[in-house]
């Protein structure tokens, strides 16, 4: 399995979608499973379920803060101009897809409040519109690594 499908399949599973598309892309790095999934575990639902920034996209945002070279005081500016620099290409890249990277508006409901949450799930957008979004976030990322 490719690591768009290892994401897809834990998010079916039930993680949510940051935990998804990080956990998937943190296997490059050799890093745990268990340390993975809890580290992206607030970001799902558009940050802590806010309906915010796309879990998918701080999932893949993350896993770009892990390709840093240098994390010395004296390498980490620019290593962080050139982390947030591959943030924005990444971001562009998911809105080109997606028309959006906020979660409100891709699911087309407001899942911070209750009755937006009960909208998603009724009409099943987490399974119809995040599992593109995840496989999409997943596929992004690799390709910048990859180039």
């Amino acid at each position: 399995m490719d690591l768009t499908d290892i994401a897809e399949a834990r998010f079916r599973e039930g993680y949510s979608c940051s935990q998804a598309v990080f956990s998937a892309l943190a296997q490059r790095w050799n890093i745990g499973l268990d340390v993975s999934l809890r580290i992206a575990a607030g970001f799902g639902g558009g940050l802590a379920r806010s309906a915010q920034t796309c879990g998918c996209v701080t999932g893949g945002i993350m896993a770009l803060g892990l390709a840093q070279r240098g994390i010395s005081p004296e390498e980490n500016r620019s290593e962080k101009e050139k982390t947030y620099e591959a943030g924005r290409r990444f971001m562009r890249a998911f809105e080109e897809r997606n028309c959006s990277t906020l979660c409100s508006e891709l699911l087309g409901c407001n899942i911070s409040t209750p009755e937006g949450l009960a909208e998603a799930r009724r009409k099943r957008l987490f399974q119809s519109r995040c599992t593109k979004l995840v496989r999409d976030a997943v596929e992004i990322v690799e390709g910048m690594l990859a180039g």
